[in-house]
């Protein structure tokens, strides 16, 4: 069983496979160094298009783990700890 889409304004559907997500989590991660691979030889402008450096120069920024952190709630009068 495939998925709807909806196409053209609304007017159009067709039944497809759902793709697996990559949206979130190490499933972006993954895609997100993908395109960055893919892009690493073209230029990006920086601090008000003065400077340029080429896209693969940019670090990687390293994911940490949110368990232990306190997260507010409740117009900022709680909070709790994340797992």
């Amino acid at each position: 069983m495939g998925i709807i889409r909806i196409g053209g304004r609304g007017t159009t559907r067709r039944v497809s496979e759902k793709e697996k997500d990559n949206w979130a989590g190490p499933a972006f991660k993954e895609r997100q160094q993908a395109q960055k691979e893919a892009a690493k030889d073209k230029y990006i402008t920086m601090g008000r298009g003065t400077a340029k450096i080429k896209f693969g120069d940019i670090a990687d920024t390293p994911t940490r783990s949110t368990k232990g952190m306190w997260v507010s709630s409740g117009r900022g009068t709680g909070k709790r700890r994340l797992d």
